[in-house]
């Protein structure tokens, strides 16, 4: 059974930084892409970024470029979101997913809020 189960959210304050994790069980960890995404109170869940299954590939949403870092242990079936230099518009749940041919999983989501 996939399971996704995300960590580390919670209150920062402007130009601070955050690290999510996202530990996964249920499927072999280090053959796939892994992905970052967020949803904002009255938005729908954006892209922020993906990873490879080797962590030697990222792609990023233009609006967390330069300031988010995604990377991952394959040993601790875990993959990272490393947020600097963070903004009130930053604030959402943040949800890690992985996506099969046939289906796409997400994890519970967690709590990222960005206020002074």
């Amino acid at each position: 059974q996939v399971q996704l189960v995300e960590s580390g959210g919670g209150l920062a304050q402007p130009a601070g930084s955050l690290r999510l994790s996202c530990a996964a069980t249920g499927f072999t960890f280090s053959n796939h892409v892994m992905g970052w995404f967020r949803q904002a109170p009255g938005k729908e869940r954006e892209f922020v970024g993906s990873i490879s299954w080797s962590g030697g590939t990222t792609y990023y949403a233009d609006s967390v470029k330069g300031r988010f870092t995604i990377s991952r242990e394959n040993a601790k079936r875990t993959v990272y979101l490393e947020m600097n230099s963070l903004k009130p518009e930053d604030t959402a749940i943040y949800y890690c997913n992985i996506v099969f041919p046939s289906s796409t999983y997400w994890g519970k989501g967690i709590q990222v809020t960005v206020s002074s």
